[in-house]
């Protein structure tokens, strides 16, 4: 992938608070397919990207709070896991209007980043093997690329094992 990083060019939320924050980031867009069956496996072909490397931004409800899972798109969000991590007891899916609603993203466009109202965040602990990893920069077709210690400090994500293999 290349390194070349362009600082707000998207034009997101997400892109504006790397921006103001004054992280290193790249952007990267590609033309989305409505169609796709996966928004983040799409992502991962598109970049030319291994699918443990493009991190999928997913909302859950943990003990009646939202809070967002960051785990890789090759990969479940193991719920039990979620719930352990922030310190609940049970976590279940949340439902998708009330995730766009709260972060003011679309789904399969929601970012950890720049969210309308920050939530409790957990990143996967496989994000820790890797230099840099790609999340939702915003919208469907763009991806924003970063270190996962950057991500984990401006979403002062918990980080935790809460994916499981498989889908």
């Amino acid at each position: 992938m290349p390194k070349k990083t362009r600082k707000n060019s998207a034009g997101t939320p997400a892109t504006t608070a790397l921006t103001a924050a004054g992280t290193e980031f790249t952007v990267h867009s590609y033309e989305h397919d409505p169609a796709a069956p996966s928004y983040g496996e799409e992502a991962a072909q598109a970049l030319g990207v291994a699918p443990e490397r493009v991190f999928k931004t997913l909302v859950a409800s943990v003990d009646d709070r939202l809070t967002v899972a960051i785990v890789p798109v090759s990969a479940t969000l193991d719920l039990k896991a979620l719930a352990s991590a922030v310190g609940g007891k049970r976590a279940t899916m949340a439902d998708p209007a009330l995730a766009e609603r709260t972060t003011g993203y679309v789904r399969g466009g929601i970012s950890p980043l720049g969210q309308r109202k920050r939530l409790p965040t957990a990143l996967d602990a496989s994000a820790s093997g890797y230099e840099t990893i790609c999340v939702s920069a915003g919208r469907r077709g763009l991806e924003v690329e970063l270190s996962p210690k950057d991500l984990a400090s401006l979403t002062d994500a918990v980080v935790a094992p809460i994916a499981r293999s498989g889908r």
